[in-house]
């Protein structure tokens, strides 16, 4: 059991940090005894545990009279280095320059960011920044396009968890992994523009005829597009007045039958517009134009029920909703009247967000949100994996958006190559074997067909991700797993000094897999190594007729 020590503004940031690093853990109380007690802050100079960990960005009681320098510049990014990871810091930051720790360091100046001390039994490692100002900050504003690659907040549970079992004390957690699976993929689609027979002299037109006919053919010199694939779009442009006339089909309308081809039985979340021709609002006022569809979801009733026959989800692209709860709940009523189904996730239409977004959305009636991400490149802007709840909500979760198309693709964005975006996604896919958690990827309704023409790349990737393991689901199926996860409840055993229980409520999600339980053993008491720890031992938590029936393991 950790005791954590925290300011009491941080308690509901402590509530969340521990719902994502599944572990034993309480507010300190002063008469418990603990193997490790956290502080957050100025703790205090003295405790009595086998670890002691002080994370503040500032000098605190416990640092006396020791040397600290000041080590955050605000008009620069900050990156520590552990082992070989790069921790973004986005707080304030102390650095220790005569205790020459290589722990934890500055990436540009290698100065020491954190220590160990050992007396009388109690290891104490001090980390030069509050780790809940860290996740307070991801969790809120996100991080900078810069260090979208950086998956910051499991690298503060994995430095956490080093440090637990590197100084000796065994831990048990839950870890963000469905049993029998490696980790989660949701694949999501928003449909923006479903039918080019819609758009007749305007900007989609133009645009598709622009990058069809000469943009293509700029993409093939730079080797972003084969003769072949140049070919199909000028062929498509030059079929455009028949598509228009009504003599020739329609290339993007049939974006369902090509992406359940595709996917081939792996089910996927199509979220729809609910209006046609609404841009929407912004805070100072009305949102630019571009941002209307030409479509509502009436338009597709029948795709809709064709893709939850094949057992894909439908959400809501929505409108107003990040902005207007009541707006919110007209959009949610639509996409649900024609779906058929409550309750309704969303993601926001060109991303739109605030940080009073989550609440707004959720007394919209959604049941959860899907829209943190980037316009611009991939990866992870709330520096996480993992499904979590947004601090303004009270029980909707966020599951991130992590790989957009056309943040790969689009010329003003990344501008990547196919082989260039396949690394790319590779590399998040290495993230997921190491932490666990879900890959959310967008790709378009009609990224799939001219002058896009990116099914080669999505096909390669879901072919990649189900070698490496996956549990592909709907967004809304991993947005359950994960409630499942978090009501998992630790106590200490009663009955069995020294063991702990790990309690999951039963009946939540049937039909979704199973959680695990992993036991890490400790590594050897030292000052010198501390570097985690691959030695734990995984159990699968089997459903129980009683919610009373947990699962004991060594404290």
């Amino acid at each position: 059991m950790i005791g954590v020590d925290a300011q009491a503004a941080d308690r509901s940031v402590v509530c969340e940090f521990f719902e994502l690093f599944k572990t034993p853990w309480e507010f300190a109380r002063s008469d418990r005894h603990y193997e490790v007690l956290l502080h957050a802050g100025d703790g205090p100079a003295q405790a009595t545990a086998k670890l002691v960990l002080v994370y503040a960005g500032r000098k605190v009681s416990f640092d006396q009279e020791l040397e600290l320098r000041s080590g955050r510049d605000s008009s620069r990014l900050c990156i520590l280095s552990y082992l070989e990871n790069r921790i973004p810091i986005y707080g304030e930051l102390v650095t220790f320059p005569t205790r020459g720790s290589h722990l934890l360091t500055t990436e540009d100046s290698q100065e020491c960011a954190a220590y160990l001390s050992e007396s009388q039994g109690t290891v104490t490692a001090r980390i030069g920044y509050d780790l809940f100002d860290e996740i307070r900050s991801l969790l809120t504003v996100g991080q900078p396009a810069a260090n979208a690659s950086l998956p910051a907040l499991e690298l503060h549970i994995a430095l956490l968890r080093d440090l637990i079992i590197g100084c000796g004390v065994s831990l048990v957690e839950v870890p963000p992994i469905p049993d029998g699976h490696q980790f989660v993929v949701c694949l999501t689609h928003d449909v923006d523009h479903p039918s080019i027979r819609q758009h007749q002299w305007d900007h989609t037109m133009f645009g598709f005829l622009s990058r069809a006919l000469f943009a293509s053919l700029l993409r093939v010199f730079r080797g972003q597009l084969s003769i072949r694939d140049l070919l199909r779009n000028w062929m498509a442009a030059f079929e455009l007045p028949l598509v228009h006339l009504g003599w020739a089909k329609d290339f993007w309308r049939d974006f369902d039958d090509r992406y359940l081809e595709l996917e081939d039985g792996r089910p996927s979340t199509f979220f729809v517009i609910p209006f046609a021709d609404r841009a929407g609002r912004t805070p100072d006022g009305s949102a630019p134009a571009l941002r209307a569809s030409r479509y509502g979801a009436q338009y597709l009733a029948d795709t809709l029920q064709k893709l939850q026959s094949a057992n894909c989800e439908i959400g809501l692209h929505g409108i107003d909703g990040w902005l207007d709860s009541a707006l919110g709940r007209q959009e949610l009523e639509e996409v649900r009247r024609l779906a058929g189904a409550s309750p309704i996730g969303v993601r926001m239409h060109w991303l739109y967000y605030s940080q009073q977004s989550a609440a707004k959305v959720e007394a919209a009636g959604a049941a959860y949100d899907s829209t943190i991400g980037y316009n611009e490149t991939i990866g992870y802007r709330a520096g996480t994996t993992q499904v979590y709840k947004p601090l303004d909500a009270n029980r909707l979760l966020e599951l991130p958006l992590h790989a957009m198309d056309t943040a790969m693709f689009y010329s003003s964005y990344l501008n990547l190559s196919i082989d260039q975006a396949k690394m790319r996604l590779r590399q998040l896919g290495d993230n997921l074997v190491r932490f666990g958690g879900t890959l959310t990827i967008n790709w378009h309704d009609r990224s799939i067909a001219p002058e896009r023409l990116w099914s080669g790349c999505y096909r390669d990737l879901i072919k990649d991700l189900s070698a490496r393991g996956a549990w592909f689901s709907t967004a809304g199926q991993a947005v359950c797993w994960f409630r499942k996860r978090r009501t998992v409840a630790f106590a200490s055993d009663r009955t069995e000094p020294g063991r702990v229980r790990a309690v999951a409520v039963d009946g939540l999600g049937d039909h979704l897999p199973g959680l695990r339980l992993r036991t890490h053993k400790p590594g050897n008491v030292g000052l010198l190594g501390v570097h985690g720890s691959e030695d734990y031992v995984d159990t699968a938590i089997e459903e129980s007729k009683s919610s009373d029936v947990g699962y004991r393991v060594e404290k």
